[in-house]
């Protein structure tokens, strides 16, 4: 008989607390770790087990009140099997509402007379951690706490719960889907190592939104009442979410914070900057979202640069050199885009080069061409033109990540040599 999701979770959390010593679940307030949490509280009870699991909550500062209220809800709940680790630390945070700041951080000392809430007692603090640099982004110290947690615990080997599910978006699908699937624990396809006897697990990864609700209610678990708020307000199912305001994704619905919690959004506009620019142009082509409209009289690319005439020196100086390496790729080694998407091309009489070998494991072909202004076809995500860095500019994209960015080889090569040098202090 075919398994429902829950029973297929509930076997996964099974071998997980089988073969991990040490297990801990990364909350962030949203419903999918909410539930993963009560999942893995139900395996416990359920089975009489007598021990404890740790809850990591890394505490952005700025999120809504019934957030907040839900998660000293989670945290406070079942004192003899929860091992909380709350964390208020000032790592570098992505924001795309400023074209002054790439990045800000919750918790700094400095701004302490901004910030929008108290610091929560007892919560684990940036003096708590050994590894912790003012050079870090919240995703490296996420990966170091792990490593950390590990050795506090003396653990043989530790597992992280985190709760993603595909449904969500495409880059989560992959995570678990793509045929590059690497570093998998027992080659399971829910798991990711992440150094020597740690991983992550992520076993609700195929449950849909509405099985996420119908647990919520067939077991009477707790969860953020903030969503009971978003439904009033009339946002769709799929897109109610709690993550950090300030991010690209959540620039449409900055402006709920206004209606949904009032008192929170007048501290925020106060906090970061550009984010009462973004509640009210967040949704429309001002920021590039939904249809963005080309000024009379101007090309992409003479809009490109009169964007780039309105910013900041270091701001502008950022796009260049992304669109620099963006144009020297395009020319000498070439992006690697599919036969149909070479067809249209070739059948629309654009110059291109297209290339029998590539480095990268694909079944794409390398296509050499230059920058063009705009072109209307389906692959348009994929190809160089003026239009795309437009709508990276007017979203307060600093990286990039719309025009196919990762980081540079310079700063992946930074990035290792402070997660090396962090890594060896713990030792």
């Amino acid at each position: 008989m075919r398994k429902n999701v829950y029973e297929l979770t509930m076997e996964r959390i099974k071998f997980v607390f089988n073969e991990f010593d040490n297990v801990y679940v990364s909350l962030s307030g949203g419903k999918d770790s909410g539930v993963l949490l009560n999942l893995c509280l139900k395996y416990i009870l359920d089975n009489h087990l007598d021990r404890k699991i740790g809850v990591f909550h890394m505490d952005y500062e700025v999120q809504y009140n019934e957030t907040t209220k839900y998660v000293e809800r989670a945290l406070q709940s079942y004192p003899e099997h929860l091992e909380v680790y709350h964390v208020c630390v000032p790592f570098k945070v992505n924001t795309c509402t400023s074209m002054y700041q790439t990045f800000w951080r919750p918790w700094e000392t400095k701004f302490n007379d901004l910030w929008v809430r108290k610091m929560p007692a007892n919560c684990y603090t940036k003096d708590d951690f050994p590894f912790y640099s003012t050079e870090m982004w919240d995703s490296e110290f996420y990966i170091l706490f792990s490593q950390w947690y590990h050795r506090f615990k003396n653990a043989k080997k530790t597992c992280c719960l985190v709760g993603i599910r595909t449904q969500e978006s495409y880059h989560r699908w992959n995570t678990i889907h793509s045929s590059r699937r690497y570093n998998m624990y027992h080659n399971l396809r829910w798991t990711r190592q992440l150094s020597n006897n740690i991983c992550n697990a992520y076993v609700i990864y195929d449950w849909l939104t509405t099985d996420i609700w119908t647990a919520n209610g067939k077991f009477g678990w707790d969860y953020n009442h903030l969503y009971d708020l978003y439904y009033q307000a009339g946002v769709p199912l799929e897109k109610q979410r709690v993550a950090s305001p300030f991010i690209s994704a959540g620039q449409e619905y900055l402006s709920l914070y206004r209606t949904i919690d009032p008192d929170m959004w007048g501290k925020m506009v106060c906090r970061v900057n550009g984010v009462n620019f973004t509640a009210l142009y967040g949704h429309t082509h001002a920021v590039a979202k939904h249809n963005i409209i080309l000024p009379s009289g101007h090309t992409w690319e003479s809009f490109m640069h009169f964007l780039l005439s309105t910013l900041p020196e270091q701001t502008r100086d950022n796009y260049l050199q992304k669109l620099s390496v963006s144009i020297n790729f395009w020319r000498e080694k070439g992006g690697c885009l599919s036969d149909e998407t070479i067809n249209s091309l070739q059948s629309m009489g654009i110059t291109i080069e297209v290339l029998n070998n590539t480095n990268y494991k694909t079944d794409k072909r390398p296509v050499r061409m230059e920058y063009l202004d705009d072109i209307d076809i389906s692959d348009f995500k994929n190809l160089p033109t003026f239009k795309r860095m437009c709508i990276c500019i007017l979203r307060n994209d600093h990286l990039c990540k719309y025009m196919g960015f990762a980081l540079t080889k310079k700063e992946l090569e930074k990035k290792k040599k402070i997660m090396d040098f962090y890594q060896n202090i713990m030792l």
